[in-house]
C-alpha cells in the first residue's frame, strides 16, 4: 500500500482527533467517574487504537512534536512534516469543538468553569504547580516520549506491538504529570481546548508549544547518539 500525502493527512486528521476527544472526554465528561487514573488511560488507549487504525497509513504521529522529531531525524521531508502538523491541529480543533457540544448537554456545564480538559499552569495547574515545574515537566515528559517514539518505530527494533509501548508510556506520563500540568506532550492537543476556553489557557499555550518541541528534539537527539541503524 502506498498512501497519498492527502490519505496519510486525513489520517492524522481523524487519528488526533480520537486522541483529543477521548483523552479531553474523559477529562471533562468522565473525571468524577473515573479519576485522573482513568484520563491517563484514555489518552494512552486513544494512542494504542489509533496506531492499529492508522499506523500503517500515516505513521499515527498525532502530535506535531512527534512529526518534528521524526522530520529531525531524516525520516520524512519538510513538506509532508508541515502538511501533518496542520491536518492534526485542525483535528484537534474539531475534536474540541464536538466535545464541546456534547459537554454543553450537561445543565451544570460551564465553559469557564469547567474548561475542555485544557493544560495550563500556575493557578491553571491541577494541583498549582508554578510555571517553571510546569516547564521542566513537559520538557523532560516529551524527551522520554520522543525517545519511546523513535526506538519503536526504528527499523530495527518495530514490531506490530510498537503501538502498545508508545500508548503504555504515554499513559505513564499522564499518571506523573496531569497533576502538574494536565500533561501535554503535544501541541495539538493543548492547541485545540485553548481556542475554545481562551484567557489563561491561551496565555499558557506557549509552555505547550515550547516544551513538547523542545523536549521531542532533545528525546530525538538522544535516541540518535544510541541509534547504530542510521
Amino acid at each position: 500500500m502506498n498512501p497519498t500525502i492527502s490519505q496519510k493527512c486525513l489520517a492524522e486528521f481523524f487519528g488526533t482527533f480520537v486522541l483529543v476527544l477521548m483523552g479531553c472526554g474523559a477529562a471533562v465528561i468522565a473525571k468524577d467517574h473515573v479519576g485522573f487514573l482513568g484520563i491517563s488511560f484514555a489518552f494512552g488507549l486513544s494512542v494504542v487504537g489509533m496506531a492499529y487504525a492508522v499506523g500503517h497509513i500515516s505513521g499515527c504521529h498525532l502530535n506535531p512534536a512527534i512529526t518534528i522529531g521524526i522530520w529531525a531525524a531524516g525520516r520524512m521531508g519538510g513538506k509532508d512534516a508541515a502538511l501533518y502538523m496542520v491536518a492534526q491541529i485542525v483535528g484537534a480543533i474539531v475534536a474540541s469543538g464536538v466535545l464541546y457540544l456534547i459537554a454543553s448537554g450537561k445543565a451544570d456545564y460551564s465553559l469557564a468553569a469547567n474548561g475542555l480538559g485544557q493544560d495550563g499552569v500556575g493557578p491553571n495547574s491541577p494541583d498549582n504547580y508554578n510555571l517553571t515545574s510546569g516547564l521542566i515537566a513537559e520538557i523532560v515528559f516529551s524527551a522520554i516520549f520522543l525517545f519511546v517514539v523513535m526506538g519503536s518505530t526504528s527499523k530495527m527494533t518495530t514490531t506490530p506491538i510498537a503501538g502498545l509501548g508508545i500508548g503504555l508510556t504515554l499513559t505513564l506520563i499522564h499518571i506523573v504529570g496531569i497533576p502538574v500540568t494536565g500533561v501535554s506532550v503535544n501541541p495539538a492537543r493543548s492547541i485545540g481546548p485553548a481556542l475554545f476556553v481562551g484567557g489563561k489557557a491561551l496565555a499558557d499555550l506557549w509552555v505547550f508549544i515550547i516544551g513538547p518541541i523542545f523536549g521531542g528534539l532533545i528525546g530525538t537527539g538522544i535516541y540518535r547518539l544510541l541509534d547504530k541503524s542510521k
